[in-house]
């Protein structure tokens, strides 16, 4: 398990590296979801294999997470490890983080019940609960800093491109 000073040694050697060579830091991450059986997904992202299913009152067998809660858990846990990490960067000691994601919706939406209903959450809340000696005001910047810079608070909170690609038979249509 890593502790902070390491987690502290690679975030410098990481922010060192990609100051000398920016370009290091353009990446793509690839991840793939295959329909297994009914509704249930197999999602590979490198070694990883990862499955997602939906309940039964939606069609699903609910073998597994849904993509939803998986999502959450992105959210959730991205937010916890840049709060970890933050903290060992900045030497703030932290006995224990956890986050808890609200996400508010109507099914109507995503069942395209009523056009006006988006599919999607309407509100996304998130409840960080921290341990530690450390004062109040150290622990609002941390989690200021962690909220800034997590990668999936940007990505629930900023819109992004989305480009679809279909392909029909092994041919782009």
């Amino acid at each position: 398990m890593a502790d902070p000073q390491t987690i502290r040694e690679i975030a410098e050697r990481n922010v060192r590296t990609l100051a000398l060579k920016p370009a290091r830091g353009h990446l793509t991450g690839v991840t793939t979801a295959r329909i297994e059986d009914g509704l249930r997904c197999v999602i590979e992202d490198g070694p990883w294999t990862l499955a997602a299913d939906m309940p039964v009152k939606a069609g699903g067998e609910s073998s597994a997470p849904t993509p939803g809660a998986l999502g959450r858990g992105a959210l959730a846990s991205c937010i916890a490890m840049t709060i970890a990490s933050w903290a060992a960067r900045r030497q703030v000691p932290i006995d224990a983080v956890e986050v808890e994601v609200q996400a508010d919706m109507d099914a109507r939406g995503e069942l395209g019940m009523d056009d006006s209903i988006p599919a999607g959450y309407r509100q996304v809340r998130y409840v960080i609960s921290i341990e530690s000696l450390a004062p109040a005001e150290t622990i609002a910047e941390l989690v200021e800093a962690a909220e800034l810079y997590s990668p999936y608070v940007d990505v629930f909170a900023r819109g992004q491109s989305m480009k679809s690609i279909v392909r029909l038979n092994g041919e782009e249509v």
